[in-house]
């Protein structure tokens, strides 16, 4: 038989290192890709010292190489959307978009169009697609699939329905970066190291000797790294000084642009008039016609609004509509609490719309991804507006 083809996206990390090793060790035929994509000018740039990190693990697997280009489709559809969102408001997730347009869009259309049978990564989430060959997984794991363990096995006519699953390491679970996928894209797609703990991870890059095995872990936004957002907005949207108002409508403070802030952020804002005993300032609420921020004191797991009901739009669930009676739960921010809902959905899906409606008052920015799960399963979810 053929071996199965995978091109591998080689960040330069662990943890692509290790799906890239764990994936030769299976015995797929693995090509590494490095991608390389947009970077603004004024931010240091370590992309050559990734694409050589990338290189090194190549090497030493002894894997093609290759390198793909896709500045343009990151500056677009990453970068110059997440300015636009904030111009205006709201708050977006570059890193869905990223795996949307960039990883799972550009990647996987080019791996395919060269032959490729998969692409696989290192993201911390689970997919039922190619598990017969990653059979290690916990009976808690495999109960999890919709269909259950059977899921696991490929029918011999019809394709299987794929499901995405939260990572068994909590800590580092990416799924709810995951919710855009679609069944055709999740059937040619691997997560090696999403049934694993990233302990283990980082022991299976020591017993393969991988040159990255003690690389520490990257930090920030998808490509760009661990950046000052605030001051990477700075140089596209001008600062304005606005007013910060109390819950009685008081002005006790200023900021330097309400585009700038989100909800439930404690920083970002000055407090001139604050008492010795005053608690912290939380932003509640933006104006962003009159450059107002209205903040409240408290702690952060004190906040909420009266809101319960939140609208989504650009909605994608990646095998099923939600029922409407069923209790499920709700990921408004990346490691944010799981809340429990219930979805409307049915008679919304021709306009990719869905309300979601939560058990208590949720406090979230319009432009955040609201990811919905069914246990460790993820249904989709949508950007709420």
């Amino acid at each position: 038989m053929k071996k199965k083809v995978v091109f591998v996206g080689l960040s330069g990390g662990v943890d692509s290192a290790v799906s890239a090793a764990l994936l030769k060790e299976q015995g797929y035929e693995v090509v590494g890709v490095f991608i390389k994509t947009w970077h603004p000018d004024f931010l240091a740039c370590n992309e050559g010292e990734e694409r050589l990190d990338a290189m090194r693990v190549s090497a030493y697997l002894d894997i093609p190489f290759l390198t793909f280009d896709f500045k343009d489709i990151y500056k677009k559809e990453v970068a110059d959307y997440m300015i636009s969102e904030y111009k205006v408001g709201r708050t977006p997730n570059p890193d869905v978009m990223c795996n949307k347009e960039v990883k799972f869009g550009a990647f996987l259309k080019k791996a395919i169009s060269m032959g490729a049978d998969y692409v696989a990564t290192g993201h911390y989430a689970i997919s039922n697609s190619g598990l017969v060959f990653f059979g290690s997984l916990s009976p808690r794991v495999r109960g999890a699939l919709p269909l259950g363990p059977s899921a696991c096995e490929t029918p011999k006519k019809d394709k299987p329905t794929i499901f995405l699953l939260k990572g068994v390491d909590p800590s580092k679970d990416q799924s709810y970066f995951l919710w855009t996928l679609k069944q055709e894209q999740l059937n040619k797609i691997l997560f090696p190291v999403g049934h694993l703990k990233k302990t283990e991870v980082r022991k299976l890059a020591d017993k393969f000797g991988l040159p990255v095995a003690e690389k520490k872990d990257s930090q920030g936004i998808c490509f760009l790294g661990d950046i000052d957002l605030k001051e990477f907005l700075k140089h596209y949207i001008k600062s304005k000084k606005g007013k910060v108002l109390n819950e009685k409508g008081e002005e006790i403070g200023y900021h330097n642009g309400a585009v700038f802030n989100t909800l439930g952020e404690r920083h970002g804002f000055t407090v001139t008039k604050k008492g010795p005993t005053d608690g912290p300032y939380y932003i509640v609420g933006k104006d962003i016609k009159k450059n107002i921020l209205f903040v409240k004191q408290g702690t952060h797991s004190s906040l909420n609004s009266s809101n319960s009901i939140l609208a989504l739009k650009d909605v994608n669930w990646i095998f099923k509509t939600p029922e409407l009676n069923k209790k499920y739960t709700a990921q408004i921010r990346y490691h944010g609490e799981f809340l429990s809902c219930t979805i409307k959905a049915e008679g919304l899906e021709q306009k990719r719309r869905a309300e979601i409606i939560f058990d208590k008052p949720v406090l979230v920015a319009s432009g955040q991804s609201c990811v919905i799960y069914d246990k460790d399963v993820c249904l989709g979810g949508g950007v709420v507006i």
